[in-house]
């Protein structure tokens, strides 16, 4: 991939700006049980600047120190039998960072991904995009579609990465897809929006997990979270291990889920 990178060019209008030891490292002699175990696992990413500045490393530093953290829990999600996980990689709001950041982000996706393909083929798992690709540079969709098509067909994980992903611009472009097909006005329902989002055919997550200890979803799969469980975890993503997810698994496990009832 060599020569000059591409220009970036940001979203016009820009999105508005959003106003140790890895945990894991010891397994425990009995394997858990954890019943129910949830169909569809997202995870917003949190803490990964957090934690290169508490080290005093530059935010690069956390931004890799992440992707090894999305490589542990893959693993471990294969190994829970967990079947489909959502991560929040790259928001809309995420183009308010430096020029320097944004690239870096882009330049360690790309990386990872050609990196990662060959063992995520070898593993089962399948990758889909969530979000705009078409504002990302021809660099990064290249390495993206690269990825989503040698993975077509995994069988034991289906991973959604929200990238360049935003709820709220996920649910205006389900709406104009329905206008644009011609659906009148009071034929519109939540059924025929959920047909066009980006998670058309997909369940619903069942479990949220945000680490790095805050209480909020950040405009992540906001339309298909309405009923999900919510778990925060004080945890920095890059530490973020088997023990930890575990723990979130246990925590849902504990909870009765009424759906209105």
């Amino acid at each position: 991939m060599g020569g000059a990178p591409d220009p970036l060019h940001r979203p016009d209008p820009p999105p508005p700006s959003e106003g140790g030891r890895p945990a894991g490292s010891r397994r425990p002699l009995v394997e858990p049980v954890f019943d129910p175990l949830p169909a569809h696992v997202a995870v917003i990413m949190d803490g990964n600047r957090r934690w290169a500045r508490e080290r005093g490393l530059p935010d690069a530093a956390g931004h890799a120190a992440g992707v090894e953290a999305v490589r542990r829990l893959i693993t471990h999600a294969v190994r829970r039998g967990i079947p489909m996980v959502s991560l929040y990689a790259f928001s809309r709001e995420n183009w308010a960072r430096s020029d320097e950041e944004v690239t870096g982000l882009f330049a360690l996706l790309e990386s990872a991904i050609r990196e990662e393909t060959p063992e995520l083929v070898a593993t089962g798992v399948e990758v889909r995009l969530l979000g705009r690709p078409d504002e990302l540079p021809e660099t990064t969709r290249r390495s993206i579609g690269a990825a989503l098509d040698g993975t077509r067909g995994g069988s034991r994980l289906k991973l959604n990465i929200a990238f360049n992903y935003a709820g709220r611009t996920e649910i205006v472009d389900a709406v104009r897809a329905v206008v644009r097909a011609g659906v009148p006005a009071d034929e519109i329902d939540e059924e025929s929006i959920t047909r066009e989002l980006y998670t058309a055919g997909m369940p619903d997550p069942d479990l949220v997990v945000r680490t790095g200890g805050e209480m909020r979803l950040s405009n992540f799969l906001i339309w298909q979270s309405a009923y999900a469980e919510f778990i925060s975890s004080s945890t920095l993503w890059p530490d973020f291990g088997p023990e930890a997810f575990d723990d979130a698994l246990s925590e849902y496990a504990r909870r009765t889920r009424r759906f209105g009832r």
